[in-house]
């Protein structure tokens, strides 16, 4: 168990790279590429080069015989809430970070870029069940919680229920929030929650993969543990038949997956146990602003 000291030096690590992250480079692209709430009528006043045309009022063009564009004002404050799986599966990384450090650098990214936009953030966990709910507040000092949460907080179950946990996600928030679904999303089979989600919400998916769950490395014999099922077996992973196996396996796992997922049509941000989660929020807002 790791001392109190070391868990508040890998939180204040984690927070000073990440609002030093948000100042610098990705807060903008966040607050460009999200919708207010609502819209207020403000004004009218003459048509601009660049203004959109779907905002021109036609009646007031008519009487003025010059073109004239609605103003709006928008409400800009979002609400937005982090359900991550916090199964023992996600405690696997062969590369620079496990599966769930991975995930809560890029959830602080999020967070203490929604605190910069006066933005609520609440957390859900889960693994076969919803284990820990913290609603969403606005404070700065909110998220340092939620990151100690996503790094030390030890689950009662080992596996994951998502057909349970996603029904009572649904039943939680009686009302539009921009809600981020985390997880490695392994054994996966039914997208009916997440489309439900995906309706009455602003849903993306955070999925995380370690370069070991798609290319097995060859290290002779290995003594294997399932995490989830708390089940124990042996493996050549220099079998030629192995890999092949393997392989294929993973491949149509994958495959499928990326399918269900086109076919609801749900936004994605994919990340790995290496690389530049930065770089990966940074492109994804940005092109999601593009998208508005």
């Amino acid at each position: 168990m790791l001392e109190i000291e070391e868990i508040l030096r890998k939180v204040k690590r984690l927070e000073v790279r990440s609002k030093k992250a948000v100042v610098e480079k990705l807060a903008g692209a966040y607050h460009s590429s999200f919708k207010g709430k609502g819209i207020e009528f403000l004004d009218v006043r003459p048509y601009q080069i660049g203004d959109d045309f779907r905002s021109i009022d036609w009646n007031i063009t008519a009487k003025t015989g010059e073109l004239h564009t609605r103003q709006y004002y928008e409400e800009r404050e979002q609400t937005l809430v982090f359900a991550v799986d916090v199964s023992k599966s996600m405690k696997f990384g062969t590369k620079e970070r496990l599966k769930s450090e991975t995930i809560a650098e890029a959830v602080a990214l999020i967070a203490f870029s929604a605190t910069f936009n006066s933005d609520r953030v609440g957390l859900l966990l889960f693994t076969e069940d919803v284990e820990l709910y913290l609603p969403p507040k606005k404070r700065a000092d909110y998220v340092l919680r939620l990151i100690r949460e996503l790094l030390y907080f030890e689950p009662k179950q080992a596996g994951t229920n998502f057909e349970n946990c996603l029904s009572k996600i649904s039943k939680l928030f009686p009302r539009k929030v921009n809600l981020f679904i985390c997880s490695d999303f392994i054994n996966l089979n039914d997208f009916k929650g997440l489309k439900i989600l995906s309706k009455k919400h602003d849903l993306t998916l955070i999925t995380v993969e370690d370069e070991a769950e798609k290319n097995l490395p060859k290290s002779g014999f290995i003594k294997y543990y399932d995490s989830e099922s708390s089940s124990f077996g042996f493996l050549n992973t220099s079998s030629k038949k192995v890999q092949k196996r393997f392989s294929a396996i993973r491949g149509r796992e994958r495959k499928s997956f990326e399918k269900s997922l086109k076919s609801v049509d749900l936004k994605r941000i994919e990340l790995k146990t290496e690389g530049d989660v930065l770089k990966t929020l940074e492109k994804y807002f940005s092109e999601r602003a593009v998208r508005r």
